[in-house]
């Protein structure tokens, strides 16, 4: 089993619980470090995460697993296999792309029986497979169409129900949900993860998007710069980030660090806090409740969301922190009149954290 004690978050598991195991994976591309010393232990049965910014390694580390792409450097094992030097065809393990590839001369039931029909299943077998497979994405009646007349979210089942059809062993998904638009994405969100518990088998899927990772996943890795900063459920990615850029990029986070962090916490390094986790309060002389942290500072800017405000404080000890309200029983102009005031911010001890400043 690979030893995953570099990755922050990883766990070691029984060997006959991994689905994928990525050993030691790296990947140039001429002088550029695609990927660069990734170890993972992908579970059976687990909706799994690689989320990251643009270039930071999860896309080509998925194509890596499909045999899209050969690594530089490393081991890819299914289910114990080494796959390492597999085709694509050779591995058990079937992929969704984000403009789904489906067939626009085929019709819907053809686009999914195409696996099947290159594994020469009988022609009988294949159109009751494809019925089966489209019934689980509830596309039932639907064979007969063209891909041009579903609509996005129908042809993203489509192309579901072609990659689930052969019974892979793990589900690839890089981000296939990129094309939709948000209210159709948050549906099919929701769709993904029924539909994953439904089949019982992995998935694995790519994202740039972290509120779709946080919703969707068991577990999640934070890519950047080709290596993984994070490993761990979606509460311990954001509950409790190891580094600077998890911090940054779950979500969002302050940051105290130098002289502000000194006089606040007593201590160096770099400190966090969400900005919903701040109370803000008008009320400078009320004491601070047992088991609480806070600062004052001067209102710089409101911004109102609606459903919530967001304050930006510059602190009497310098610095700067964000916090985010919801508006329960304040209007806009209710909130607008916090611009300029003195305030103090608190929270929770357990709130804040201390992270590492290697991003």
């Amino acid at each position: 089993m690979t030893d995953t004690k570099s990755t922050p978050g990883a766990e070691q598991v029984a060997v006959d619980r991994v689905a994928i195991s990525l050993q030691g994976l790296h990947k140039n591309f001429g002088k550029v470090v695609a990927v660069d010393g990734v170890d993972l232990d992908i579970l059976n049965g687990e909706f799994f995460s690689m989320l990251g910014p643009s270039g930071s390694g999860k896309t080509t580390v998925l194509r890596m697993i499909a045999g899209f792409e050969r690594p530089t450097k490393g081991r890819i094992r299914l289910e114990g296999a080494d796959v390492t030097e597999k085709a694509p065809f050779e591995r058990d393990v079937s992929t969704v792309f984000q403009d789904y590839a489906l067939f626009a001369h085929m019709n819907v039931r053809d686009n999914v029986a195409y696996g099947l029909r290159v594994r020469k299943v009988k022609k009988n077998q294949r159109r009751e497979m494809a019925e089966q497979a489209l019934a689980t994405v509830r596309l039932t009646g639907f064979g007969d169409r063209k891909p041009s007349q579903l609509s996005g979210g129908q042809r993203q089942r489509v192309a579901l129900a072609r990659a689930l059809v052969i019974q892979p062993k793990v589900l690839l998904l890089d981000e296939p949900l990129g094309a939709l638009d948000r209210k159709l994405r948050q549906e099919m969100q929701l769709e993904l993860t029924e539909l994953q518990r439904q089949v019982g088998i992995t998935f694995i899927f790519v994202t740039h998007d972290q509120e779709e990772a946080l919703t969707m996943s068991d577990r999640i890795a934070v890519f950047n710069d080709g290596r993984v900063q994070q490993v761990g459920t979606a509460a311990e990615v954001y509950e409790r980030p190891v580094t600077k850029f998890v911090a940054g990029f779950v979500g969002t986070s302050n940051l105290l660090q130098g002289r502000a962090a000194g006089e606040l916490f007593g201590a160096a390094g770099t400190h966090a806090v969400r900005p919903e986790k701040i109370r803000i309060s008008t009320n400078l002389a009320d004491p601070v409740p047992h088991g609480m942290e806070s600062v004052t500072g001067k209102v710089a800017e409101v911004i109102y969301l609606g459903a919530a405000t967001r304050f930006v404080v510059d602190l009497d000890t310098g610095g700067q922190l964000v916090a985010l309200q919801q508006n329960t029983q304040r209007s806009s102009m209710d909130v607008l009149g916090y611009r300029g005031a003195q305030v103090r911010l608190s929270w929770s001890k357990e709130h804040r954290f201390q992270v590492e400043d290697a991003s």
